[in-house]
């Protein structure tokens, strides 16, 4: 029978006063023995060094980055046409639906048109008459010009027939002048499109006595693709952004014109890019800002004139930039600061140089090489220990707040994390 320790011993001691057969005895000091040698094996070893904490990395990669900015904008229709009635009258009928899609020169009202008829017809007689009047007089003045040859008739008649011949004739352009007039009257009493467009409400309806004194709206037409956005911009931010690209720093976004992107109020982002057409001259002395205007795309008539917008303008480029998460940065007076992983998971912090801020990203200028993983989380893990000690990190891929894990994606101009930023 094996020998037992003290503990074993006091645990069997109570069946020791009761017969008990001697295997059931041995085997009931083997399972108590066992137990004991596993609890001393659950305990932790004096002086074993503790897990390296856990954490997140991103992996750095340059690329070209545009330099995006934000701004506030409205929409504006880029064609609009105020519908006016040119002839007074009775308006006898509206022959468009409101709200539809017209066409340039399409016909939209009729007015009362008797008295612009009336018009015309006397245009017309008048017209009439001073060309017969006209025939009488190139008549005389040919009658007489062989008498006056052959001393038959005095010169001064003759002037007199010629005279008359060219007052008949200036009477005739008069009536044609006089005629054509009363026909363009005529004409505005049949109301047209004067562009394309999208045409509103009827601003009268039939009935309604129209262009007396001063020409009556009666409608308005908006071309609305495309559309002009109008936004502003810090006149210091623009010149700064000047400056940097006249150096080299950065490039223009584009050969021909920046790109535009429309956010909307819910903050989805519109579909068709647009293009920055230019840059006001003048700045506001009151509020220093400077006037910019885009245009966008509205093939499927979704934006309206006179919305709000966001307006996300790509005026530059930066060759080689990092986009890093805001909380991956340390800022100071003295220097901004990230912490790097190297190959053996030891944290160093690195100095890096910073360009402008995008979304919830900031853009890194210098100080960081392709390959190489910043820590964007996890710094409340880092032990505290003396400065200048070695500190052995875990690292793994980041993942932005809401986002599905999937692998780590690098920190490269493509790169957009959707977290808010934190400094942690």
């Amino acid at each position: 029978m094996p020998r037992l320790n003290n503990a074993t011993a006091r645990a069997i001691r109570p069946f020791q006063r009761t017969p008990v057969p001697a295997a059931l005895a041995v085997a009931l000091a083997a399972a108590l023995a066992l137990g004991a040698c596993s609890q001393k094996s659950d305990a932790p070893t004096a002086g074993a060094s503790p897990r390296a904490p856990e954490v997140g990395v991103v992996t750095v990669q340059p690329g070209d980055i545009g330099l995006v900015t934000e701004l506030p904008g409205r929409l504006e229709a880029s064609r609009v046409a105020e519908v006016r009635a040119r002839a007074a009258g009775i308006l006898q009928k509206r022959l468009f639906r409101e709200g539809s899609d017209v066409k340039a020169g399409q016909q939209l009202f009729l007015i009362d048109s008797a008295p612009y008829q009336a018009s015309v017809a006397q245009a017309e007689a008048s017209v009439a008459q001073a060309e017969a009047s006209l025939a009488q007089s190139r008549a005389l003045a040919e009658r007489y010009r062989p008498l006056v040859a052959v001393n038959a008739i005095s010169k001064q008649e003759y002037d007199n027939a010629v005279a008359a011949q060219k007052t008949a004739e200036a009477n005739v352009a008069a009536a044609k002048a006089a005629l054509t007039t009363s026909r363009i009257n005529l004409g505005y009493a049949t109301v047209t499109a004067p562009i394309s467009g999208r045409i509103g409400r009827a601003l009268v309806t039939e009935g309604a006595l129209v262009g007396q004194g001063t020409p009556t709206e009666l409608a308005v037409i908006q071309q609305i693709d495309p559309l002009y956005i109008n936004f502003t911009q810090s006149a210091s931010e623009a010149l700064k952004l000047k400056a940097a690209m006249a150096s080299g720093k950065y490039k223009q976004s584009g050969a021909n014109a920046a790109n535009v992107r429309v956010v909307l109020e819910d903050g989805s982002v519109y579909p068709q890019t647009g293009r920055l057409l230019f840059t006001d001259l003048t700045v506001d002395a009151t509020s220093g800002q400077v006037t910019l205007r885009a245009e966008v795309p509205n093939p499927e008539r979704a934006l309206l004139p006179g919305l709000y917008v966001r307006v996300r303008l790509e005026q530059a480029q930066v060759d080689n930039g990092i986009l890093l998460p805001q909380q991956a940065v340390t800022r100071s007076g003295k220097a901004d600061t990230v912490m790097v992983v190297g190959p053996d998971n030891h944290v160093t912090p690195r100095v890096v140089k910073l360009g402008p801020a995008q979304g919830s990203n900031w853009v890194v200028l210098d100080g960081l090489k392709s390959g190489e993983q910043v820590m964007v989380d996890g710094f409340q893990k880092l032990p505290r220990g003396k400065p200048g000690d070695p500190i052995v990190v875990q690292p793994v891929p980041w993942q932005p707040q809401g986002a599905a894990k999937a692998p780590a994606a690098p920190a490269s101009a493509a790169s957009q994390p959707a977290a808010t930023p934190a400094q942690q």
